[in-house]
């Protein structure tokens, strides 16, 4: 649902995915003025429709999440008119987008050499776990997967050796992120070129670029990281604190944090501690310095040295749940919880848009749409196009 003075504004996508990455990366678009046409199968939809409960209407709140602003075609992929259907919307559209295992499309007829050859500006992207080329190309993968498969989970985790899923499907968002990046730069190289392309993202690159640090460190050393909980390997402090009512977390990450944090703390002896003077020396001797710093923090409630670090200038937070987040003025204020209309929920709450333009700026224009909601309207617009 394309609004004006929008920077996508008069770009048409045809969306193929289903899940997360494909439909998160497909959501930023229509908030910032494309026209996604979401392409799904009229039996079941999009597999994340009965991701629930809960529901909102007759759908998981998780579709409902991922696919504000979109307009459903139910087409069957499995008969010859619903693909002759999709070619034709293919040769107008500026972007496809898919997320289906590498050469699923080819199968279907609906690959990018096929479909651009019809229309040579056309921009294909293609989500995968792996990516197009290389020996796991073929491998199915979803988010947990690829957290193991990448590294992320060997380090993510208690310090015990405990290994965890990190709370929230970062490998898809990641991959959903770098489809978005992917295809606004095909967009920006077509006009010079005016070709499009074919974009490749494969979930396990993303997360290897994004763990660049870790693997920096890694490469450099030859040391193998361990969880550490919620500490940081080269900086100390830089973690959770238990305090006498509930967890903070804090980051003193120079030497002016450093010393603003020991104030803080009413440890002045430590600042220039020979164990502790410099961030080198405390990570050496974190097993020695945390234990003390874990201590002083337990007597004494969150809010007494939230207060007492802000007032010094060192990053610091409460651990806050989901309800604290949309509760939080600062979160309303930067208009993150919008309110839309849902054809069967009515009013819902959604996720509002996360990059603010000053002049073409996007916005969550409507709900998911019901399963095939836009499917007479698009083939119609079809029809009238037609020569």
């Amino acid at each position: 649902m394309s609004h004006s003075n929008a920077p996508l504004d008069g770009i048409t996508v045809l969306d193929f995915t289903h899940a997360l990455a494909g439909p998160y990366c497909t959501m930023l678009m229509a908030a910032y003025g494309a026209e996604v046409i979401k392409v799904e199968s009229p039996e079941h939809g999009d597999i994340g429709r009965a991701w629930g409960p809960p529901f909102q209407g007759s759908d998981a709140a998780y579709f409902v999440g991922l696919n504000s602003g979109k307009k459903s075609l139910a087409i069957d992929l499995k008969c010859p008119d619903g693909l002759d259907i999709c070619r034709q919307l293919a040769a107008k559209a500026d972007i496809v987008i898919e997320n289906f295992r590498p050469g699923t499309m080819n199968r279907l007829g609906l690959d990018y050499a096929t479909l651009s050859a019809a229309n040579a500006r056309l921009i294909y992207v293609a989500i995968s776990g792996y990516g197009q080329t290389g020996p796991r190309r073929h491998e199915p993968a979803m988010d947990l997967i690829v957290q193991a498969s990448s590294g992320l989970m060997s380090i993510t985790g208690t310090p015990a050796g405990e290994t965890v899923r990190t709370g929230h499907s970062v490998a898809d968002v990641t991959a959903g992120l770098f489809a978005l990046i992917g295809a606004l730069m095909a967009l920006e190289a077509r006009h010079r070129t005016n070709r499009g392309q074919f974009v490749d993202v494969s979930m396990m690159d993303g997360l290897l670029s994004t763990m660049v640090s870790s693997f920096a460190r890694y490469l450099a050393s030859g040391a193998i990281p361990a969880p550490l909980g919620t500490a940081f390997d080269s900086i100390v402090p830089y973690r959770n604190f238990a305090c006498a009512d509930r967890e903070i977390t804090v980051a003193a990450a120079s030497g002016k944090l450093w010393k603003g944090f020991c104030e803080a703390l009413g440890r002045m002896d430590l600042t220039d501690h020979p164990d502790y003077a410099s961030n080198p020396l405390r990570v050496r001797n974190r097993r020695a310095l945390e234990p003390i710093l874990e201590e002083i923090f337990r007597a004494r409630p969150a809010e007494h040295w939230l207060e007492a670090l802000s007032r010094r200038g060192v990053p610091c937070t409460l651990v806050r749940n989901l309800k604290e987040v949309m509760d939080d003025e600062h979160t309303r204020a930067r208009n993150m919880t919008p309110v839309v209309e849902h054809a069967e929920a009515g009013p819902i709450s959604v996720i509002g848009v996360p990059v603010q333009l000053s002049d073409t700026p996007g916005r969550i224009a409507g709900a998911a749409p019901l399963l095939g909601a836009d499917t007479e309207a698009v083939l119609a617009g079809l029809r009238a196009a037609a020569p």
